[in-house]
């Protein structure tokens, strides 16, 4: 469940007039068409945070982004922080929050920069809220690839935030996986505009969320203390790493759903599943998941890792369904951790062999690496990928050591960079600028479909002032510019919301009442609205009757016609 509350909706899309009194009587349809729009585009932008491959860093230019001015020439005592850049310095501290990385890439001098932070201590963000920084003179796209290799993570996780047009162009024309947001040039615009950046939302925020920048820092820790170890094996040895695999607790739901959605490399099936999927499969089946946290001298990793498994369909072999593990926790020895694990608890079962699947990925090729260093022959290609069938004795003696497998293979090689996947295309930057109001949205929906329902101009057009004004009313509804008065509201693309929203608009521009009962009962066009109106308002008959009045009346043949004629002339 994720809650979608009011109070968010109001403040992302603010809508004047939502309430409509008619429809919410008339047919229980309570709201206007500008808060249906405001309420769609909020729940389709909430869905697309949940399915989104999420971006784990982001990447701040200085001058003229963090702060107005240019440390290097302005001096870095007289920058100023505007109003502009002071919003923007709290929203990027409260993405931190989120467990977002910030990282510096700048082209300036690197003690200007850091002068700077010290200068304004009022500033939101601090020298001490960046992960890593690159502050030089060199090309932004080149300081991007050098970050993403130190924090090992892919481009595809990265967002750019840049004033300079130019700057922004190289970027995207270098790095192309990097998320380029270039700042609006009206410097006012730039709180909404980071508002509406639909990259920045976070469904759910974990406890590893919160403590993510801690845990690069730890990180990067660790990368220096591997180059300054003499090997690989004293690398390892000094870590003193801690490795805890246990059954999952129901508080740790949330981030084994997170695990399924961010973890690429070492993930054999890249299966993603949301909260309910996860807890549905381990209620309703044998399925079940283990944890993996994880912890050295230099701090706590967390929940890294995550295995489900159950008995394979002919009940033969435990089948690993899920197999994932952080990538900030690669080769440590870990993932071998964890699958002498499984296979304990295979041949504890009576098992004799654990069944793998890896679906291939562009970006999976870690672990497929690892399966292969094992050394075992036994896999061979199926509809869903590949499927390695390991004997339990093989696995549950399986250890990590840099120079070769116990089992007899190669140790497992990570240095070569994956591709990334391909991410489905959004175009925020068009989305906030765009389609961020609830007017704009109807605006660019109604043409889209009018588009699709009409091309041809009407042969009708109205004849009288009223058929007039209902053809306006019939615009502003359908989108389409040109109506006919013998058109169906239907044809053109209308339906019950709709319907409902004109009765509305007729009675708040003609103070006419009309039931529901016109719109069902007949042939919904100009004309025949028109009639009904005329007819409601002398007040002679009912307009859900009129229909019936008019068939009876064109049944008549002309001498039925005349006697009737002839007999109300005698009375």
């Amino acid at each position: 469940m994720y809650w979608l509350s009011s109070a968010d909706l109001a403040s992302l899309y603010p809508v004047s007039d939502s309430y409509d009194a008619h429809g919410d009587k008339s047919a229980h349809v309570p709201y206007t068409s500008e808060f249906f729009a405001a309420l769609a585009t909020f729940l389709a932008r909430k869905v697309h945070a949940l399915r989104m491959m999420p971006y784990k860093v982001i990447a701040l230019d200085c001058d003229n982004t963090l702060w107005d001015g240019i440390c290097g020439e302005d001096e870095p005592g007289a920058i100023q922080i505007d109003a502009p850049r002071r919003a923007l310095q709290e929203f990027m501290k409260a993405q931190r929050e989120t467990g977002m990385l910030l990282c510096l890439c700048s082209k300036n001098n690197e003690e200007d920069v850091f002068e700077t932070f010290r200068l304004h201590p009022d500033m939101p963000l601090q020298r001490e809220h960046f992960t890593a920084w690159r502050i030089n003179w060199e090309p932004k796209s080149a300081n991007l690839l050098s970050l993403a290799e130190e924090l090992g993570l892919g481009l595809d996780s990265f967002i750019f935030v840049e004033d300079d047009a130019k700057e922004c162009a190289e970027v995207q024309a270098d790095c192309p996986e990097v998320l380029t947001l270039p700042l609006p040039v009206e410097t006012n615009r730039i709180p909404f505009f980071l508002r509406h950046i639909w990259a920045f939302d976070h469904p759910r925020v974990t406890t590893e969320d919160r403590n993510r920048t801690a845990s690069y820092a730890q990180h990067i820790e660790r990368g220096r203390f591997e180059k300054q170890a003499a090997s690989l094996e004293q690398f390892l040895a000094g870590l003193q790493l801690r490795v805890n695999i246990a059954p999952m607790l129901p508080g740790q739901l949330a981030r084994v759903s997170q695990l399924t959605r961010r973890t690429s490399q070492m993930n054999f099936t890249t299966i993603r599943r949301s909260e309910s999927e996860v807890s549905s499969l381990l209620a309703d089946g044998p399925t079940e998941c283990l944890t993996v946290d994880a912890s050295d001298r230099f701090g706590a990793y967390g929940l890294v890792g995550v295995m489900l498994f159950e008995p394979a369909n002919d009940s033969s072999a435990l089948r690993l369904d899920t197999f994932l593990l952080s990538c900030r926790a690669l080769g440590r020895g870990i993932e071998h951790r964890m699958l002498a694990h499984a296979a304990s608890i295979a041949r504890d079962r009576g098992y004799a062999i654990v069944e793998i699947r890896v679906a291939p990925t562009s970006k999976n090729r870690p672990a497929l690496l690892f399966l292969e260093s094992i050394g075992w022959p036994h896999e061979k290609e199926t509809p869903g990928g590949l499927l390695f069938q390991f004997p339990v004795d093989v696995l549950v003696h399986l250890r990590y050591e840099p120079g070769a497998m116990k089992t007899g293979g190669e140790a497992p090689v990570y240095d070569e960079a994956p591709k990334p996947d391909a991410r489905q295309f959004t175009d925020f930057v068009r989305i906030a600028n765009d389609l961020s109001v609830a007017r704009q949205v109807l605006a660019r929906v109604r043409p889209a479909r009018a588009h699709v329902i009409r091309a041809a101009s009407p042969t009708d057009p109205p004849r009288t002032e009223l058929e007039g004004l209902l053809a306006g009313i019939w615009t502003e509804l359908l989108g389409i510019d040109q109506i006919g008065v013998h058109d169906n509201f239907f044809d053109l693309g209308g339906h019950s919301l709709l319907a409902v929203q004109l009765l509305s608009r007729v009675r708040q521009r003609l103070g006419v009442d009309l039931s529901l009962d016109v719109v069902y009962s007949g042939n919904l066009t100009i004309a025949e609205l028109a009639q009904a109106i005329e007819i409601q308002e002398m007040g002679q008959v009912d307009p859900a009757q009129y229909a019936s009045i008019l068939a009876e009346l064109e049944g008549l043949s002309d001498d039925e016609v005349k006697s009737l004629l002839a007999a109300e002339d005698l009375s």
